[in-house]
């Protein structure tokens, strides 16, 4: 047996520019980290005595003989354009749903062509990972997304991602130990109760791009990149947490020009509600329209928040270091 793991991620400012349908004709980066929620992807290979080739276990159950009669878009997807034609048994296991906005459906990719690669005993680099999983996404299955969540999933850790020139450049965020601990242990998932297909929600978004229409919008998300970067390099723990606060909320009020779907009455009254109960900043994770909110809290604010927020879910997230990995194989 063989198992992979892979990290979802959440996005702090950048998002949107990294879409080809923009950065191919301006400057795209964004800035966001790895956390220590994953995805687990085991395949063993089945004996020739079943009277099935392959089963996908995840939110549902499927046992066919033929590749093609796989309902999984990305399994069927990978074992097609790879020519697998050993028979398998793969499980999928989460730490938090999917269609939640933190990135699980690259993180599964980017996890399936890791165990795929192992089982083909291939040598893969993160950066081939991250590659590979933007060519299923974009091109084998079509899907409407960027192009940030597979490298956060393939490298892990808190990262700038820059691209330009058909070529994406990493730079990893130089945060002092004490800077680090006082982001990593403010960091909390409120969840919304809403999951969405992000692909779908796009629809909107992907035409103001391509119609240049929100370009002062995604200048300034661009903008807070920079100006993040150099917030969480300084030194002073405090100081960053509440400089980074207010550019969250600023990056979120800005992210709701891109598209009508991004929010809804719903979400921005329950981000109403974290902010009051102390939360500096926030915003919700993904493309929108659902899943998890970010919420920047430090913590001397934890117990009056979490007090106030106890009708809610809340998650503590903490720093993937080491990205997409294989457990055992």
């Amino acid at each position: 047996m063989i198992i992979s793991r892979t990290p979802m991620r959440i996005s702090f400012f950048g998002g949107g520019t990294d879409y080809p349908e923009y950065f191919e004709r301006a400057r795209g980066a964004v800035l966001g980290m790895a956390i220590d929620k994953y995805i687990y992807i085991s395949a063993l290979r089945l004996a020739s005595v079943l009277d099935y080739r392959y089963r996908i276990s995840y939110s549902r159950i499927e046992t066919v003989t033929d590749i093609a009669a796989i309902q999984h878009p990305v399994v069927r997807a990978v074992l097609t354009d790879q020519s697998i034609t050993d028979a398998l048994d793969v499980s999928i296991l989460a730490d938090l749903p999917a269609r939640s906005g933190l990135g699980s459906s690259s993180s599964f990719t980017v996890g399936f062509l890791n165990l795929i690669g192992t089982l083909r005993q291939q040598t893969l680099t993160k950066l081939d990972l991250a590659r590979s999983a933007v060519r299923v996404e974009r091109e084998l299955l079509s899907e409407n997304v960027g192009v940030q969540d597979q490298y956060h999933a393939a490298f892990g850790g808190l990262n700038r991602f820059d691209f330009t020139d058909g070529r994406t450049r990493i730079s990893p965020i130089q945060m002092s130990g004490d800077c680090q601990n006082a982001l990593t242990s403010s960091l909390f998932l409120v969840y919304t109760g809403m999951t969405r297909f992000a692909s779908q929600t796009l629809d909107e978004q992907m035409e103001k791009t391509k119609d240049r229409r929100v370009d002062a919008e995604l200048s300034h998300l661009l903008a807070l990149v920079d100006q993040g970067m150099a917030v969480l390099e300084a030194q002073d723990p405090e100081r960053m947490l509440t400089d980074f606060g207010a550019m969250l909320h600023e990056g979120w009020e800005t992210k709701k020009r891109l598209s009508s779907k991004v929010s809804n009455a719903d979400i921005d009254t329950l981000y109403a509600k974290a902010r009051a109960a102390g939360a500096l900043g926030g915003k919700l994770c993904g493309a929108g329209n659902g899943g998890f909110l970010l919420m920047l809290v430090p913590a001397e604010r934890q117990a009056v928040f979490h007090e106030q927020m106890r009708d809610n879910v809340i998650i503590p997230v903490g720093l993937d270091t080491v990205g997409a990995t294989i457990l055992r194989g």
